[in-house]
This record gives structure tokens, C-alpha cells and sequence, in this order.
């Protein structure tokens, strides 16, 4: 199996090694908006072959009108018996004096470049991984994807679903003031654009908004974007690559983004936001060899810099999504760990 020249130099000297096995084996990328329907199905038969453990959860799905008369899914995950003790342990050695309380709620969405990413009935691993560990009710939107729906509908969907929640709160058993917010790349972007929604539109309060090497910035890649224009695109297009690229991120944003746009609004790409003052705490992972990288920690800085109390973590040696082909590797783990426990403590807090 070759690797590109540019990727061989960055394996010897920068991929993790204990990442290194599953760097050289990572399969080749394509492009999936050439044909989505198919990536998509391609995606779902991955999934059906390898059913979550949905060992003490169960799930509920909800459809939520919208204006033009079509439903936004949302499903509805829960500990089984699994009520909040105060400590954050769930069913896990609950203590009977916190019994019967509500739990804290997270809206999980999903990445995959705003077209791919929705999970099977019931089989969220994400959701139900949060649901089990934290213990929380976790919600996985089924926002409208691009290309046929370009933004506003996936980030409104988003925010209805926030909003319902917070409207159902008493029927779902989702204590209101425990409300975070949570996605790894396309779904950490929308998680941030979630936030600035909530805080400019006085909608329901959000303790936490866990951003995993999030896509907050339509700008990552528009110069590669632009030196394709220029070359053969047959040419560039034949450059093997088996990871994402800042190519691949511009890809993504040219399919979200309504044509023709020149600049993206902040509800899009969080970043274009000038002003971040009064946002929830935040939590935001990056990846050393993931183009949203420098994004990542640019908006975690800002939002520093606006007074927002925020958690930066940073995995050496990995790229975007090297979780789902290491999964057992100590540095996956060790992520994981890290970033479900600062949510965990968001909605769980010291003497709260």
C-alpha cells in the first residue's frame, strides 16, 4: 500500500506511535458528494454490520413539526433506571436520597461534513456511549443534510430541537438548567453556532458546549481551494490521501453554504462571529494533524479572550477522526476519557 510523499514525511515524524499501525492501514478517501446517496448508504451498511451495545439504554424517537409541514427526528436516549444522584454516577452504585431526579440533558450532533454521519435507529454510539457514562438524556438531532439542504435547515434544526427540549423538559425528565451541548467536527461547528443562537435569540440556557475538533471556520482551506482553480483538477484530484485535508474541509463548506456565498454568516462557520461575550463555558479538542486544527484554537482563544471559561485539549501525533480506526489504542481512550469527563463535570458540578 503507497503512501503520498507528503504523508510518508509526516508519518515518520509526526503521527503518534502508537498510532502509526493504524495510520499505514487507513483505507483511501474519496470524495463523497460525487455520488452522496451511495456514500450515505455506504455508511448505514458499515453501521448494520456492527450493531451498537445498547446494554442499559433505551431510546425513544420523536418527530417535531416544522413550519413547512415536514418533522425534524429527534431520538431520545436514557439510562435504564437510571435516575440522577447528585454525583454523576447514574446507575452506576446510585445513592437512593437522589433517586427520582432529573437528569441533565446533552444534544448530541453528529459530524460528517454536514451530508453524511446520521446513525441507524437506535444505534447512535456517541449518544449512547453519553448516555450510559455520564449519566445523562441525550437527544441526536437528525438535522437536514447538504447538499439538498443547504444552510440555515441543519443549524435550525439544531436549535429547535434545543428548544423543545427545553419546552419538554418536565416530560422527558431533562432537568432545564442542565442543558449541554456537544458534536465532533461538522456537529462541534454546529454546536458553537448553536450557542451564539441561543445567547442572541434569549432561548434556553446551555451550562456547556463540548466542541470536538469542531469546523468553525469556512475559511480553513480556501487557499488550497483556490491553488485547485488554478492547476489541473484531474491532476489534484489524483493525489492519493487517506486522511482529511484542509481540501476536503473547503469541499464540505462549498456543499453546506448556500451558492454564491462569498462569506458565511457566524450562525454557519462560529468564527465569522465578532463578538463571543456570553457564551457557555466550552471545551474544545483539536488534533495535531487535523486542518482544523489552527481554527480550533484560534476560536478557543477568542472565546478566552471574551471572558468565556474554556478547557483546550490537544491530541499529539493524531488526525480528524483517527478515533474510529484506533478505537482501542490508549491515546483514544485516553481522548474520550478526557473530554466526556469535562462534560460530565459541566453537569455535574462540585456541590451543585
Amino acid at each position: 500500500m503507497s503512501v503520498p510523499p507528503e504523508m510518508q514525511l509526516r508519518s515518520a515524524m509526526q503521527v503518534h506511535p502508537e498510532l502509526v499501525p493504524a495510520f499505514e492501514s487507513l483505507p483511501q478517501s474519496s470524495n463523497p458528494y460525487e455520488d452522496i446517496e451511495a456514500a450515505r448508504e455506504g455508511v448505514h451498511k458499515m453501521l448494520a454490520a456492527f450493531p451498537a451495545d445498547r446494554t442499559g439504554v433505551s431510546s425513544e424517537r420523536f418527530e417535531i413539526p416544522r413550519a413547512d409541514g415536514s418533522a425534524l427526528t429527534v431520538e431520545v436516549y436514557r439510562p435504564e433506571g437510571g435516575a440522577d444522584t447528585g454525583t454523576g454516577q447514574g446507575t452506576r452504585g446510585a445513592a437512593p436520597e437522589g433517586a427520582g431526579r432529573a437528569l441533565p440533558a446533552v444534544l448530541h450532533f453528529h459530524g460528517g461534513g454536514f451530508a453524511l454521519g446520521r446513525s441507524l435507529p437506535g444505534q447512535d454510539r456517541a449518544a449512547i456511549a453519553l448516555c450510559r457514562e455520564l449519566p445523562a438524556v441525550v437527544l441526536a438531532v437528525e438535522y437536514r443534510l447538504a447538499p439538498e439542504h443547504r444552510y440555515p435547515a441543519g443549524v435550525e434544526d439544531c436549535y429547535r430541537a434545543l428548544e423543545w427540549a427545553a419546552e419538554r423538559a418536565a416530560d422527558l425528565g431533562i432537568d432545564p438548567a442542565r442543558i449541554a451541548l456537544t458534536g465532533s467536527s461538522a456537529g462541534g461547528g454546529l454546536s458553537a453556532a448553536v450557542a451564539l443562537m441561543a445567547r442572541d435569540r434569549g432561548g434556553p440556557a446551555i451550562v456547556h458546549q463540548s466542541l470536538c475538533v469542531p469546523d468553525v471556520d469556512d475559511r480553513v482551506g480556501a487557499d488550497e481551494a483556490a491553488s485547485d482553480a488554478e492547476q489541473d483538477v484531474e491532476a489534484v484530484e489524483a493525489v492519493e490521501t487517506r486522511v482529511t485535508t484542509a481540501r476536503d474541509i473547503q469541499r464540505a463548506w462549498r456543499h453546506y453554504l448556500p451558492e454564491g456565498t462569498a462569506e458565511a454568516e457566524a450562525y454557519a462557520a462560529a468564527a465569522r462571529a465578532t463578538d463571543l461575550s456570553g457564551l457557555p463555558p466550552a471545551y474544545v479538542l483539536v488534533c495535531d494533524l487535523d486542518p482544523l486544527r489552527e481554527a480550533g484554537l484560534a476560536y478557543a482563544r477568542r472565546l478566552m479572550d471574551a471572558g468565556v471559561p474554556v478547557t483546550v485539549r490537544n491530541v499529539p501525533g493524531a488526525w480528524h477522526g483517527f478515533e474510529m480506526f484506533a478505537p482501542d489504542t490508549r491515546v483514544a481512550k485516553e481522548m474520550t476519557a478526557h473530554w466526556t469527563g469535562q462534560l460530565r463535570e459541566a453537569l455535574y458540578p462540585v456541590g451543585g
